[in-house]
């Protein structure tokens, strides 16, 4: 029996917080930053956290073996 592989791109995209939770950096962070407000990039500073069913397929994927 092969062994389960944690999903590469995953991996790169989410990280799994003490809690048990799927973090994620947000998107609308890399250019054309001028024409976004100021309140609307400090929010973007901030990881998001992942819910729900979405959630459970990321851990999923991050965690083959368990």
């Amino acid at each position: 029996m092969p062994k389960q592989k944690t999903h590469k791109g995953m991996k790169k995209r989410y990280k799994i917080t003490a809690t048990g939770k799927a973090k994620h950096r947000k998107t609308d962070r890399g250019h054309l930053k001028s024409g976004k407000t100021p309140k609307r990039k400090r929010q973007l500073r901030q990881d998001a956290v992942v819910g729900g069913v979405r959630a459970a397929t990321i851990l999923a994927g991050l965690r083959p073996g368990l």
